[in-house]
């Protein structure tokens, strides 16, 4: 399954303002049972929205249901640490996240998350905390351009490498990019 193109997106935020949230806490290891993403979005953040009963917790910032207008997800420093599980992004995505934006997201998490449609967008500590100090604002996100744009106006600049940006912008991942080219792989073969 390829994923769905991302250009723009102009979406609420939902801010999640701990620090070091490592991939089980994204998605606990216990649901890594399958290679689908379909239905990952149930799991996402399992234990920080249900007890072990299975009841909703009151105290949870995720609303049961999903991301809903909230697609932009403002996380602490340092989010998506830990192991390099796929199933993290697919969570989100299933949720009903489209980007996670920190001044600081693990590497390896970025990594994943572009491999799968989900943007994530690391800008300067300042425009960080004005983030994490306003839950719910409306924000802006311009691949094409590279920009966030904040709700009084302000745009921030931020980096996308080359290729995972071309591959976002155009919904495919890196095998469906190859997949896209096979004619001209196997027109060059022939000719070698």
């Amino acid at each position: 399954m390829q994923p769905e193109p991302f250009t723009t997106l102009t979406a609420k935020t939902l801010v999640v303002r701990q620090e070091n949230v490592d991939t089980d806490q994204i998605i606990p290891a216990r649901f890594l049972t399958t290679t689908s993403r379909d239905g990952l979005g149930k799991a996402a953040f399992y234990d920080w929205r249900y007890t072990a009963d299975g009841s909703a917790k009151n105290t949870s910032p995720f609303p049961v249901g999903g991301a809903g207008e909230r697609q932009v997800l403002v996380a602490g420093r340092n989010f998506g640490c830990g192991s390099s599980r796929e199933h993290a992004p697919w969570a989100l995505l299933d949720y009903g996240f489209r980007a996670v934006i920190s001044s600081d997201l693990a590497d390896i998490f970025t990594s994943n998350a572009l491999k799968n449609g989900l943007l994530p967008v690391q800008v300067p500590s300042d425009v960080h905390e004005w983030l994490l100090a306003n839950p719910g604002a409306e924000v802006a996100l311009d691949l094409e351009a590279r920009w966030l744009r904040l709700p009084e106006g302000r745009k921030v600049a931020f980096h996308t490498e080359a290729f995972a940006r071309h591959c976002l912008l155009n919904g495919v991942d890196p095998l469906g990019h190859l997949l896209a080219h096979d004619a001209e792989i196997a027109a060059y073969e022939a000719a070698a």
